[in-house]
């Protein structure tokens, strides 16, 4: 990994097509958190209750920015309706 000499000053915008349960998302922020950045915005397409839950329990700090929240999480942890897998999509895998 490599961030700029200055990271801690920036302000730092992760993106992600999609927060379901919020897992990866709170990784990633603690991830650039351990660089000593005080300034981060989540931006996602889509999210879930759960996983905009989970980032604001872990990181309330963070302002999270998403277009549209679907209702739930499926028993596979898909968003519900949601779009699919978004790297399946992307990267044309399934």
């Amino acid at each position: 990994c490599k961030m700029p000499n200055d990271i801690a000053e920036r302000e730092v915008i992760i993106l992600d097509p999609m927060l379901a349960t919020g897992g990866s998302a709170s990784a990633a922020i603690q991830f650039i958190k351990n660089y000593d950045v005080k300034h981060i915005k989540l931006m996602n397409i889509i999210a879930a209750p759960e996983g905009i839950k989970k980032v604001q329990e872990t990181h309330p700090d963070v302002d999270i920015f998403v277009a549209a929240v679907d209702p739930c999480l499926n028993e596979h942890a898909y968003i519900v309706p949601g779009l699919g897998d978004a790297g399946d999509r992307i990267f044309g895998t399934k």
